[in-house]
């Protein structure tokens, strides 16, 4: 089946002006390394259009408006940032002056300490022409400023690039916004599930179903290049992992494998996937060379060795097993060798998933009839839990390492109803949690790289 969805926007983005760094501007940097972090109060207008010029889906001026609504909402879910009550703002007559030259004074009186404007025009070839530029409202000056072009169906999109350029600059670190979101679309009983792969945006628009939900379908996992997903199928009661192009739909099975093979996950670079197979009664965990599909043994192990996952430097692989009694985390390097146990604590740990940046490893931990999602660094040391529910599985963390999305089962009652799976987010803090909108029970995420 194909799917048409938009990969990269054909635009022309441009620098506004010149930064300039002042001591003022350090004061508002929001550091995001602190346990808990108060949320930097930021002012975001509506883009200025001209409500005459009409495209499809409605006015210009309608446009700069849908643009600043997806910005506050991106901005005010990172948890780092609060939006000031647009009823709060102090109006201007002069609409030019007050977008290259904001009366700062205005601002400081509402409270805000950055703000964001901008303006939309229609360019005679019928594309959008978006410009803005983030103010440092304490040392009074400009911070950043993008200028982009592009058709008006990837408005959007747009609002998401101003929002990782907003990010970047309050914060040093790149952001997350433009990204999508493939999952496991779960419907019917819970003794007849039906599972469909879904696409969507990280917000939760723009969403598609990928397939039909005539075979099962499992762990879905994004290549570096986000155009890309591995994921496991039971196509006639038989279970094989499967590539699948978001461009042009095609499928096709990476591989025919003796055994089942199960928990499939791109490495770094893209050239290879890892994964579980059981043959025989026993699980180890297999690599293969996607150009020349050569398969390779990792473990070699009586145990159950499965969730594989490389680190970004594709030097090192942690997986789960239970070679020493009881599920727990293991580090090995990319050869299979030097395996090391990591995970000490109390309770069962899975699924774990190395960070993109490299410092740490997230994971699923069961102990005490209750789940957690946790971190922990690659030697083990540091361990942290994020969430704690009736079920919470399978983290998959945001592409600058900062987020970890997971889902989450709630418990059934005493007449067996309930048990619906949604997915959630959580930030390293563990403070910032929040449910994405699905339009059905979801499962098994997992987050793509940044789209462009």
């Amino acid at each position: 089946m194909q799917v048409t969805l938009v990969k990269r926007v054909m635009m022309v983005v441009v620098a506004l002006w010149a930064v300039s760094v002042t001591t003022a501007s350090a004061k508002i940097v929001v550091d995001v390394n602190r346990g808990h972090v108060d949320p930097l109060p930021i002012a975001i207008t509506d883009l200025v259009g001209n409500e005459n010029d009409i495209v499809s889906g409605g006015s210009v001026q309608d446009y700069g408006k849908r643009i600043a609504l997806v910005v506050k909402a991106d901005l005010t879910r990172s948890g780092l940032f609060r939006v000031v009550d647009s009823g709060a703002f102090i109006k201007s007559n002069n609409v030019l002056t007050t977008l290259r030259n904001p009366n700062f004074n205005n601002w400081k009186a509402i409270g805000a300490q950055a703000m964001m404007n901008g303006s939309i025009t229609l360019q005679e070839d019928g594309r959008l022409k978006v410009e803005f530029r983030l103010w440092d409202v304490l040392g009074s000056h400009q911070m950043s400023g993008l200028r982009y072009f592009t058709a008006p169906k990837n408005w959007r999109r747009i609002a998401h690039l101003i929002s990782d350029a907003i990010y970047k600059r309050m914060t040093g670190e790149n952001g997350y916004f433009d990204t999508r979101v493939v999952y496991v679309s779960e419907s019917g009983p819970a003794t007849a599930k039906i599972k469909r792969l879904a696409i969507m945006d990280q917000d939760g628009h723009n969403h598609v179903f990928l397939t039909d939900g005539k075979s099962l379908v499992l762990t879905p996992r994004f290549s570096p290049t986000a155009q890309e997903i591995t994921y496991l199928s039971y196509h006639n009661d038989d279970p094989r992992v499967y590539l699948y192009n978001i461009d042009t739909g095609k499928q096709e099975i990476l591989g025919d494998f003796p055994g089942m093979t199960f928990a499939p996950r791109f490495s770094p670079d893209g050239d290879k996937v890892i994964m579980s197979q059981a043959y025989k009664g026993n699980s180890d965990i297999y690599v293969m060379e996607l150009s020349t599909r050569k398969v390779r043994r990792l473990t070699s192990h009586t145990a159950i060795d499965t969730s594989p996952s490389f680190s970004p430097d594709s030097r090192y692989v942690t997986f789960n097993s239970d070679r020493g009694g009881t599920q727990q985390i293991y580090v090995m390097n990319s050869a299979g060798k030097n395996i090391k146990r990591i995970s000490f604590g109390k309770g069962r740990y899975s699924t774990p998933v190395w960070s993109p940046r490299g410092d740490l490893i997230a994971f699923t931990k069961q102990h005490g009839g209750k789940f957690y999602i946790g971190v922990m660094k690659p030697d083990g040391t540091g361990e942290r839990l994020l969430s704690e529910s009736y079920l919470d599985e399978g983290p998959t963390w945001s592409p600058n390492g900062r987020v970890i999305m997971f889902f989450r089962q709630q418990p059934y009652d005493r007449n067996g109803r309930g048990g619906e799976t949604q997915l959630w987010t959580v930030d390293l803090t563990g403070y910032n949690e929040r449910q994405m909108i699905t339009p059905l029970e979801a499962s098994d995420p997992a987050w793509s790289p940044l789209i462009r």
